[in-house]
């Protein structure tokens, strides 16, 4: 299902990135339904957000 505030390329880059990267598999993130999937992208993108933070502290803790 295409949703109306997504397009169907940034679905597509959404889905590979959440199976390369966090080993979702196709036939999950096809049995969400689009809530929920809305859901763990928020999850994960604040996820990614937080180790960032982490890892950018963690840099600058080394430099000083």
């Amino acid at each position: 299902m295409i949703l109306c505030h997504e397009s169907l390329a940034n679905m597509m880059n959404t889905n590979f990135s959440m199976m390369h990267h966090h080993k979702y598999s196709l036939t999950e993130l096809g049995d969400m339904i689009p809530w929920e999937r809305d859901v763990y992208v928020a999850l994960l993108v604040n996820h990614i957000a937080e180790e960032n933070s982490k890892m950018k502290q963690k840099e600058q803790q080394n430099k000083g």
